[in-house]
């Protein structure tokens, strides 16, 4: 049904960073009062290519800091190749390299630490043999502000060097260009350098130069600066087009004027020119008839990218070279690949990808592999959370969903909960992300942070007057409620501007005696917080909700002309969220007043078991509280009530499906020790008997687990209701045969 699934180790290093307070001890440094993990099993070994990628999926999970990076110990890890990205560490942890002997390094986006702190944590072995350095977008900043990179020139064995979007500048230039002699890869992109001219003193071994949106103020020069780097094979020279340098810097560079030179880079077989000047077809046809070897062109943002020899339904195709662009989805994805780090290219992209992916009838995990690096890159860029956002709906959406696999679809939702977070305001973006959110494939099947989802939702739902929305964020929470833990839901139910909303939602319908979706859902969801939740309980009451539920009970008797189905589906919600508030002790008596009890009455007389059942709840959940509180009350006669709650359990048939679901029975011990009224006890095992019997697998051990077979037991022994002694038997048989199946 799906891709092939996760592998097994890839689920190990998961679960080690999951896990990291079980699996690991946190010692403290008497010397430095510095803290740090060590992994708790002395025989713990990580060969290079597991201890590289625990590294690498801490700082995805954003556990990579300085306690954490002590486990890569050299004598528990060995590490050849590190990969660090936007981790808040400092010296004290970049220490643990020292004994590491790392020939490819990449730390971007540090901005705690300099690059020469970064040096001083390296070994000589390292200084000595590392090969790959890339430092995109750390500083190279002093306490002085000063740009500092004359360290750069140990590295004597450096091949390639990656200083893209720092404050490198034409003195490091010059310094790597004299004092590097293996380097052969550069890429200063975004830097300050305005010159290229000292890279002719390594013009017979550089191959690759990428200098994506330099500011070069000499552009004449720059070209025959260019056409000098005669062993250059892969060169990039793509710009932003959303930056004009006009008002600060001589106009562009022309990129015709690189392009004329036809026979400049023989050896040439990567080509960006993505953001520049519009190129005529007959000029890049000639420049690529000169430069047979070329296998990829980069064309992004540029109209070139639509010349026919680029789409592959036409005639002259050039199906050896691979493009990037927008003008079809083998160069909208070609192009997320390689520019995610790119805020503009990468919206660009999704924009036009959004278009393609509305028709797509089949899972296209390919497709989502290369929007989420994209969409994660750049969170706080609404242009392309909103491209991104709207992109994921298509392609999980429906029956695409139920064709991912759920981990792929746990990296969607956590990353439309990071939009959602970061523009709470933004309408659209909000709306796009409910409508990925509001999947019975994802709420019922992956594994995410629901209480994030549900409380970023419930935000949502207050936001925004949109009735789409509004049904969206109440089906999702009424789902998200059943499945957080009851600490969460009071946590959520505790705000009065949630509760005050969803009731809000409750009066509008009651008012108008509409009975639609929306209104199912938001009393699904009251229902779902309030379960087993004193707090959220509480919080309704004080909001009026007590005197809305009555109301809503009394206008759904009074509408003749609804339909049974509707009726009963709602008077269950409200009976249910009701049967809730019973259930605790502290606040019964404000259910305890003569209007509610004959409204309750009457329902429990209803025909229909459903409604009946949560009715009797009530009844008996209020009269375990004993006569005296009846007394006080001034309700109805205890006994009475007992009496009618008695005769309509007797009378119930099991229905043929499961009417309720519960966290816990701690709510039915105290109905089974009421020993003065059977009815209760008889409500109370009639409702055990029947989640156990429609769900034994879920309920029996659950029974057993919270120490409800003894009292079970207890009432076979001491209970004068053959009714209750029967069913409690039924009970222990169930409990029994599901331990011979297990």
């Amino acid at each position: 049904m799906y891709e092939t699934p996760i592998s097994l180790q890839n689920c190990c290093v998961d679960f080690i960073c999951e896990n990291l307070k079980a699996l690991c001890d946190v010692q403290t440094c008497l010397d430095t009062n510095q803290t740090k993990y060590t992994f708790k099993d002395a025989d713990a070994y990580f060969h290079s290519n597991l201890s590289e990628q625990l590294m690498a999926s801490l700082c995805d999970k954003e556990r990579l800091n300085d306690e954490t990076l002590a486990l890569f110990d050299p004598s528990v890890t060995t590490l050849r190749r590190v990969s660090i990205k936007d981790a808040q560490l400092t010296t004290k942890g970049l220490r643990v390299f020292k004994s590491h002997r790392i020939s490819e390094l990449e730390i971007t986006g540090l901005k705690s630490v300099t690059v020469n702190d970064i040096f001083s944590c390296l070994g000589e072995w390292t200084l000595t043999n590392l090969r790959v350095l890339n430092v995109s977008n750390s500083t190279f900043l002093n306490s002085a502000k000063f740009c500092v990179v004359v360290s750069l020139s140990k590295l004597r064995n450096l091949q390639s060097l990656n200083v893209s979007h720092t404050e490198f500048n034409k003195h490091g230039l010059e310094i790597i260009a004299e004092d590097l002699p293996g380097l052969e890869s550069i890429d200063i992109s975004g830097t300050a350098i305005n010159d290229v001219s000292p890279l002719r003193k390594c013009k017979d071994r550089l191959k690759s130069l990428s200098m994506y949106n330099l500011q070069v103020t000499n552009t004449e020069d720059l070209v025959t600066v260019l056409c000098e780097l005669t062993q250059l094979v892969h060169l990039d020279i793509s710009s932003d087009s959303s930056q004009s340098f006009i008002s600060i810097y001589p106009p562009k560079f022309q990129i015709t004027s690189l392009l004329e030179r036809s026979l400049c880079h023989p050896n040439l077989t990567s080509l960006d020119i993505s953001g520049r000047d519009d190129v005529a077809e007959d000029l890049l046809k000639t420049y690529l008839s000169h430069h047979q070897r070329l296998r990829f062109l980069g064309l992004a943002l540029i109209k070139a990218c639509q010349y026919s020899m680029f789409i592959d339904e036409c005639p002259e195709y050039r199906n050896d070279i691979v493009v990037t662009g927008e003008a079809n989805e083998k160069q909208i994805v070609e192009a997320l690949r390689r520019y995610s780090t790119r805020a503009v290219y990468v919206q660009r992209a999704l924009f036009k990808l959004f278009s393609f992916s509305q028709t797509w009838l089949e899972p296209r995990r390919d497709i989502i592999k290369v929007v989420l690096p994209s969409m994660k890159g750049h969170p706080k860029q609404l242009g392309v959370q909103m491209a991104a956002t709207a992109c994921l709906y298509n392609l999980t959406k429906s029956e695409l969903g139920s064709k991912l696999h759920p981990g792929c679809l746990k990296s969607v939702v956590d990353l439309t909960l990071t939009a959602m977070e970061n523009f709470p305001n933004h309408q659209q973006l909000q709306k796009n992300a409910l409508l990925t959110l509001c999947s019975d494939r994802i709420l019922q099947d992956v594994n995410f942070n629901r209480f994030r989802c549900a409380r970023l939702v419930m935000e949502c739902l207050c936001s925004f007057e949109d009735p789409s929305m509004n049904r969206m964020s109440v089906a999702i929470c009424s789902i998200l409620a059943a499945k957080i833990s009851t600490e969460q839901t009071s946590i959520l139910g505790a705000k009065s501007r949630y509760m005050k909303k969803l009731l809000s939602l409750v009066k509008q319908r009651m008012e108008s005696v509409q009975i639609d979706i929306t209104l199912k859902f938001t009393l699904s969801a009251l229902w779902n917080l309030t379960d087993e939740s004193a707090p959220t309980c509480h919080v309704f009451l004080n909001e009026s909700g007590l005197e809305l539920f009555m109301k809503m009970l009394q206008t759904l008797n009074d509408t003749l002309d609804l339909e049974n189905e509707s009726r009963v589906q709602v008077e269950t919600k409200i009976l249910g969220l009701l049967n809730n508030i019973a259930e605790v002790q502290t606040l019964r008596q404000s259910l305890m007043r003569e209007d509610f009890i004959m409204l309750v009455k009457r329902l429990l007389h209803t025909e229909f078991i459903d409604v009946s059942y949560f009715a009797a709840g009530i009844v008996a959940h209020l009269a375990s509280d004993g006569e005296e509180s009846w007394l006080l009350a001034g309700t109805p006669a205890r006994e009475d009530i007992l009496e009618d709650l008695a005769t309509v359990v007797r009378r119930w048939q099991q229905p043929q499906s499961e009417m309720v679901a519960y966290r816990s029975f701690n709510p039915f011990f105290p109905l089974l020790d009421c020993h003065d009224a059977p009815s209760v006890q008889l409500w109370a095992v009639w409702a055990i008997n029947h989640v156990c019997t429609k769900n034994g697998k879920r309920y029996c051990p659950l029974l057993k687990e919270e120490g409800g077979v003894e009292k079970i037991h207890q009432l076979v022994v001491a209970s004068a209701d053959l009714n209750v002694v029967g069913i409690s038997k039924t009970i222990l048989s169930l409990l029994q045969e599901h331990v011979k199946s297990v």
